[in-house]
């Protein structure tokens, strides 16, 4: 990330303070021409994410509570499923999608280890 580029932060800081944003990050977010959806690292050091849908300089880093959002109910083999799955995951973890259409997304995340 740029330095010119607004943090979200409140402007009347004194030197050495800084202030971290708690507005939420929005998944799925657009940087440039590519779409993510999850925290990325993209020009920084540190995970970071938008807080507007389409990049326009609004950002602040990543947090653990941070992560990719299980969507439900999603497609996945051409059935809708409105739970983690196990289906299709060879390691018999269970899984989700990260988007309404895992056939054509391709986008997922393993669910916690309770589910």
């Amino acid at each position: 990330i740029e330095a010119a580029v607004s943090c979200d932060h409140a402007s009347a800081l004194q030197p050495g303070q800084q202030m971290i944003s708690h507005k939420p990050c929005v998944f799925p977010f657009t940087y440039g021409d590519v779409t993510y959806y999850s925290c990325i690292s993209t020009r920084s050091d540190f995970d970071w994410c938008s807080l507007d849908k389409e990049f326009q300089g609004r950002w602040r880093y990543c947090t653990g509570l941070d992560s990719p959002q299980c969507v439900f109910p999603f497609i996945f083999r051409q059935k809708a499923v409105h739970n983690c799955t196990k289906e299709g995951y060879i390691l018999n973890r269970s899984w989700c999608s990260l988007t309404e259409n895992y056939d054509k997304d391709r986008k997922w995340k393993q669910c916690s280890p309770q589910k």
